[in-house]
């Protein structure tokens, strides 16, 4: 009996780990796009557009071996601008990234490509180059840890740290 109340045990607490996730985004948002269940996102010093914790800044996306913005991509940063530019104490950091596929430095030097074309957008739009700064990870820093597209899909991004406020 005492065999079948420890395993009981130790099959519950196996099963509390197991239901934590490791998604940034899926776990401090409500389901409404907010962290504090506002209906806002937040916005704090160090936030990140992948935790939806850096105002209304969105990460954008890439095409495989593309450091190319789509036009998708240039419509989400020209909401970002906007966003940039009624707020304009704020500085970022671009932070490029790449999926898994690709030697290290070849992806380091993408993800800094991907990163310093969004920067380059930016200026463009006017925004300061005082208030931006960019790196690239490489594949270093993954969203999804999946290997497969839809993975691959997630990684291949620009996301926006607040440096200062």
């Amino acid at each position: 009996m005492q065999l079948v109340l420890k395993t009981f045990g130790l099959l519950t607490i196996l099963a509390v780990f197991s239901c934590s996730s490791s998604k940034k985004a899926d776990s401090l948002t409500d389901g409404t796009g907010s962290v504090d269940g506002s209906g806002q996102r937040s916005l704090k010093l160090n936030g990140d557009s992948d935790s939806l914790s850096a105002g209304e800044l969105s990460t954008v996306y890439f095409a495989f071996d593309s450091a190319s913005l789509d036009e998708v991509a240039k419509s989400t940063l020209k909401s970002n601008a906007e966003f940039l530019k009624k707020n304009g104490n704020l500085k970022i950091q671009v932070e490029g990234h790449c999926d898994e596929r690709g030697g290290v430095q070849y992806n380091l030097a993408l993800s800094e490509k991907r990163a310093k074309s969004v920067v380059d957008f930016y200026k463009g739009l006017g925004i300061g180059t005082a208030r931006l700064t960019n790196i690239g990870y490489g594949k270093e820093r993954p969203l999804d840890m999946g290997h497969d597209e839809a993975a691959w899909a997630k990684n291949r991004r620009a996301n926006f740290v607040i440096t200062a406020q």
